[in-house]
Parts: C-alpha cells; structure tokens; sequence
C-alpha cells in the first residue's frame, strides 16, 4: 500500500511538472467563419488547448471589413482581447505606434524566427522600430482565378487557360445558364479582383510603381487603362452574381453554377471541404494564367498589451505555438495558404498549393497591398471598386482618372 501511494505521488508530481504553471483561457478574435477557415483555426485551437490552457473563440461573422473595426475599437477602448488577427501590413500600425501591442521581439529571438520565416518581408511587416509586434501564420496570395470543371463541361467548352481564354468563354457559360464569374457584394472582393488584374496584366514593376511608389502618371497611364477595360470585362460577367459572402462565391464555382470566381488562395478550404479535388473537378490558374506571380499576404496574430502576468505569459506561448512546425503543416493544409516556414515538408499539398510553393520557391512574389498603402488608401480603392462595380454608367476612362487621383495623394 505504502508503495501505490508513492508511485501516485510520484504520477501526481509528474502531471504538475508536465502541464503549464497556470492553466490560463486566452480570447482570440479573428474573421475565420467559413468552412473551410473554421476547421483550420480549430487546429490553432487544438494545440493551443493541448497545452493545459484554453483557446476561448472570438470569432466575428463578416470578414475583415467587419470584424477589424470591432477589433480595434476594442483595444483602444480598454477592453483588449489577448490576441487578434490581422493581416500582416500596416493595418495595426497605429495600435502599435500607441502602445497597445505587445512587443514580441523576445519570443522571436528565442524561437529563431528570423532563420526560419520565408521570405524574410513577413517579418519586415510586423516590425515597427526595430522591434517584431505580431505572429505571422501563413502566406495568402490573391492571384488565383479558380474555375469550375463541370460548368464548362455543361457549357460544352474546355476549360480556359488564361484570362482571355476566359472572357471569350463567357457567352457560352450564359448560354448555358451559367454566371461566367462569381462575385460577392463584400466591398474587398471588387477591390482585390482589380488588383489581381493588375498584377497579371500590367506586370508586377507597374503595379509596383503604382502602389509603392505612388507614380500617378503610370496609374493614369495606358497599361493601368488596359487594366480598367479588363475590370469592365469581369463587371459584365459577374453582373448576374447576387451572392454576398466570398465564400458563397466559391460556392457557386464547386457546384458548377459559375464558371469561375478570381479570389485568393484560401478558397481552396472550401474546395477541400467539399472534398473536391484540383485538377478533376476544379482547375486554379496563378496569375490568371497570364503571369506566374503571387503576393506574399497574409495573415498574422497580434497580442494586446495586457496586465495579468499569466495571460502575458500564455501570449509567448500561443505566438511561439503558431509558428512551430507541426502547427504550421497541420493549419495550412486546412487553410489552403502557404507556410511561413521554408523547413517543414508539405508532401500532402494538392496540385494548386505545390503550384503556389513552386511560384514562392522561384521568388515570382510581390508584397500585399495592406503592406504598400494604408488603410485609409485602401478603403478608398475599395469603395471606387464597389462603385465601379455596380453602376456601369462609370466608364472605365473616369474610374481610372479618379484612381490616378487616389494613389496622387496616397501615404
């Protein structure tokens, strides 16, 4: 008997050693509500748990454009959650010039995220000062037109393999009573196609010249109005597209209603929660087939100043958590999103994620907007995109001029 009982003490202190000092719940918010987000945020979740603390759930319904005003408002106004997606750029740059993010500078250096984060740019975009202030998790590029095998298959036509192979596609998809291109009324959606256009139409010098150097003369000029006469294009094939959300966009893509939808990297979720697969039921064409070129966006968590010692402590552990191999294989493949870390293998990617990793290998990337502009650019991109979008009395000559103005005076 007296040895059963030293051998439970002996268990016993072995579970105390093993589990964390304190079991400590950390609220994360972040805008990851559909399919295929929910199930990779929950092997966040699961690890983070696995631990001996408790990830407590802060989604917020609506995407980025909802959820970061939300966000924001509550950190500035006293009530911070212990950590919070952004993406990777400048949208947290004011909480952080005000001193409400924690500097996580030490947990990097401890973990060696400056040998393992490629391309290094991750980490130049959480870094304000010299010191690093968020997590990045993944790479998401926008620069993917996602098409539908069965609608062209209904059309009685092949599949595109370019841009202009798919707008010459369209009467046939109507024809068929197919939406040539689907697209939510989610004012990000207008703006981000226009960017993908962008960059595989212009080339990426000029969508650099236009977004980071801020050359109003090449915005205003004759490659960008190409750019503008193929975003008319895209209004008139999608102006039968009524859906909301992006990912009821995708929808439409997987279930043949829609021969194509231009969206980022992280449809594949969607794709794969369907249990569709790339190459036989749907096809992913980077660079709209034109130029092999993505953007190295992204999303990143960013940890809140706060004043309890456990919960600062869980933050450390939660950052170091997210970028740690097996995390990072694991909520990526879920994701549809590349990973940050160039060390881990991905033997189980799909044909379009082991294109993406191929494009990223051979350094064909360019940064995200959200690391170029400011938010405040950014919106007004948007909501020129929305309107664009929408009232097809705007000609493509005067969006341009008013976009030429917007980047004129950009920061």
């Amino acid at each position: 008997m007296k040895t059963m009982y030293i051998a439970l003490f002996g268990a016993s202190l072995l579970a105390l050693a093993s589990a964390p000092a304190v079991a400590t719940d950390l609220e994360v918010t972040h805008w990851w509500t559909s399919g295929g987000e929910a199930a990779a945020v929950a092997e966040f979740a699961k690890a983070f748990n696995a631990t001996g603390n408790k990830w407590v759930d802060g989604a917020i319904a609506g995407g980025g454009g909802t959820a970061r005003p939300v966000m924001i408002g509550r950190i500035t106004g006293g009530d911070p959650m212990a950590a919070t997606q952004f993406n990777h750029g400048r949208q947290a740059e004011e909480l952080v010039q005000a001193g409400l993010m924690k500097d996580l500078t030490a947990v990097a250096e401890k973990e060696g995220w400056r040998k393992i984060v490629f391309p290094p740019s991750l980490l130049d975009n959480c870094t304000l000062n010299g010191k690093l202030y968020c997590a990045p998790v993944n790479i998401h590029s926008w620069q993917w037109l996602w098409l539908s095998n069965k609608a062209f298959a209904d059309a009685g036509i092949s599949v595109p393999k370019n841009w202009d192979e798919f707008v010459a596609a369209a009467p046939a998809l109507e024809k068929a009573g197919k939406i040539p291109l689907a697209l939510g009324n989610q004012p990000w959606q207008a703006s981000g196609a226009f960017n993908v256009l962008m960059v595989a139409l212009a080339g990426k010098d000029l969508f650099m010249k236009v977004y980071k150097d801020k050359d109003k003369a090449v915005a205003a000029g004759p490659e960008i109005g190409k750019v503008f006469k193929a975003a008319d294009d895209a209004r008139k094939m999608a102006a039968k597209s009524t859906v909301q959300d992006w990912n009821q966009a995708t929808n439409l893509v997987i279930t043949g209603e829609a021969g194509g939808q231009i969206m980022g990297d992280w449809a594949q979720g969607e794709f794969q929660v369907a249990k569709q697969v790339a190459g036989k039921d749907y096809t992913c064409l980077p660079g709209l087939g034109v130029n092999d070129i993505i953007s190295t966006d992204g999303d990143a968590f960013y940890f809140p100043v706060l004043k309890d010692a456990a919960k600062s402590k869980a933050q450390d552990e939660l950052a170091a958590l997210m970028l740690s191999p097996k995390v990072q294989v694991a909520f990526n493949l879920k994701k549809g999103s590349l990973p940050i870390r160039g060390d881990i293998d991905l033997a189980a990617a799909n044909d379009c994620m082991k294109k993406g990793l191929a494009i990223l290998a051979k350094g064909n990337t360019i940064p995200g907007t959200d690391a170029l502009i400011t938010p405040d650019t950014s919106k007004q991109i948007e909501d020129l995109s929305v309107e664009f979008f929408k009232d097809m009395k705007i000609t493509p000559a005067d969006a341009q001029k008013r976009f030429a103005e917007i980047i004129a005076k950009a920061q």
